[in-house]
């Protein structure tokens, strides 16, 4: 049992990772972004959740089979939301401090609300929808597998 849990929260890291390391190098490109001019309309496509929704996908895809996916795909995510939010949070305190007039900047009195909000709540937001999407995709994917596994043989064709 405690070599399982332990699986689990190794399999669960291991596909956590690359997604975390992209989160952090994706939220400080789209904050200088944004400070170069660009809109915030054009620059919402490099987000968070953008990249949320694709890794549960494709852990959906990859861990389909595994029994034990469902967890996987969610201890992944737990792992991923709140450490891919962090950067947020700091550069919350980088934009107020300096006052330079990002979004990043907007909605809280201090640091203690900021990371609150950004790193626990934003987790959720991630999260959630992330967890279902993944949800769906195993679903999908085991559907796709009993299709192709009970499709009777075609004479040779």
């Amino acid at each position: 049992m405690k070599n399982s849990k332990k699986t689990i929260i190794k399999q669960a890291t291991h596909y956590a990772k690359a997604p975390i390391i992209i989160a952090l190098i994706l939220t400080p490109v789209r904050y200088c972004l944004e400070l170069l001019g660009l809109p915030e309309n054009a620059i919402f496509i490099i987000g968070l959740l953008w990249l949320t929704l694709g890794f549960a996908i494709y852990l959906g895809i990859k861990m389909a089979l595994h029994k034990q996916a469902f967890k996987i795909l969610l201890l992944s995510l737990l792992f991923y939301s709140p450490i891919s939010r962090i950067p947020v949070a700091i550069l919350w305190w980088v934009d107020t401090k300096w006052e330079i007039g990002t979004h990043y900047g907007l909605y809280f009195d201090n640091f203690g609300q900021a990371l609150l909000n950004h790193v626990i709540y934003g987790s959720l937001v991630q999260l959630i929808p992330g967890f279902l999407l993944g949800i769906l995709t195993i679903a999908i994917m085991r559907h796709r597998k009993t299709l192709t596994k009970n499709k009777p043989a075609e004479n040779g064709q």
